[in-house]
């Protein structure tokens, strides 16, 4: 048995694999908008798995899923033998025999490399405190949609270094481009993150407007993830000079974008100009969450598929 493969983190592929996805995801965008069947992954099954609430994760992948034309099953810890003491190994196995492709979204990274490791089928990270490997997954295929190629572009990250902050340290390694960091004291990347990323591919900065100074695209999340609610009072006073609104964003490069992965909380980590202003990308980031999995879904699955990529734009445009 050839052993699956999995996605567990953005640096699981490598910058070709990427181009191809995002020519795959862009072709199998296009067959939604215009209403044409595409049902490549017939008769296949998702479990999705669920520590942590979601709706864009849950509905991206059941939407994309049924597009597909498979099926997908939903299943919550709290009311499944996941949650009841089960092993994640012996879970893994019993899964994996009674489906074709799992995703689990979590909190230790620790719990989807464990799954991973026991699964017959493929797995996808839909999310750990460590890492959102799909959302930056989305969120430059997005970019590349509205503005080209990312590589040699600068990415700005306000705020909580948090999943997504360490996966664009990652994605910036594999895809050449460069990540400004700017966070309050105390809530920055960690060592161990840093040490992973060239010099050439990342800055951290104190000043959020030094931060977005020319760069392309600026992005960031809510200051209290799921699983901080107790810090809330602390970090609101701790992140209050980090806000993007229009003054940081009038520093960026004159095209650059906004993005944020949602829910927002405008007037906190965003402003309302910003979010709903001309600059933002954020209802087609969320929307190619789904397009972008079921290219990643299928390429895991049934590995490349050369159908209607003739008329894509060449692999090396998109990275």
């Amino acid at each position: 048995m050839i052993p699956p493969r999995h996605y567990l983190q953005f640096k699981d592929f490598n910058a070709e694999e990427y181009a191809y996805l995002f020519r795959r995801a862009r072709w199998i965008k296009d067959k939604f908008k215009r209403y044409e069947t595409y049902h490549p992954l017939f008769d296949r099954t998702l479990v999705m798995i669920f520590e942590k609430a979601s709706t864009r994760t849950r509905l991206s992948f059941e939407a994309g899923m049924q597009q597909l034309g498979g099926s997908a099953i939903y299943l919550n810890t709290s009311d499944s033998q996941l949650g009841r003491g089960e092993s994640i190994e012996d879970s893994a196995q019993v899964i994996s025999r009674m489906s074709d492709i799992v995703m689990i979204r979590t909190f230790e990274q620790s719990t989807v490399e464990l799954f991973a490791a026991n699964s017959r089928v493929p797995l996808i990270n839909g999310l750990t405190n460590e890492l959102h490997p799909c959302q930056v997954l989305a969120d430059i295929f997005t970019f590349i949609e509205h503005r080209g190629p990312i590589q040699g572009k600068t990415v700005v990250w306000v705020g909580d270094a948090n999943n997504m902050c360490n996966t664009w340290l990652q994605a910036a390694e594999v895809l050449d481009f460069r990540v400004h960091v700017s966070s309050p004291p105390g809530y920055g990347p960690r060592s161990e993150r840093i040490n992973l990323v060239g010099a050439d591919r990342f800055q951290l900065f104190d000043n959020p407007r030094d931060a977005c100074r020319g760069a392309h695209l600026v992005t960031t999340d809510v200051w209290m993830s799921m699983g901080f609610e107790a810090e809330n009072e602390a970090r609101r006073k701790a992140f209050a000079g980090w806000c993007v609104d229009s003054d940081l964003m009038a520093v960026a490069a004159p095209d650059a974008v906004f993005m944020h992965c949602l829910p927002a909380h405008r007037g906190e980590e965003v402003a309302s100009e910003v979010i709903d202003g001309p600059q933002s990308l954020v209802w087609d980031e969320a929307e190619n969450r789904m397009h972008a999995q079921k290219a990643l879904m299928e390429f895991l699955l049934l590995g490349r598929v050369d159908e209607g990529l003739d008329g894509v734009r060449p692999a090396t445009n998109y990275c």
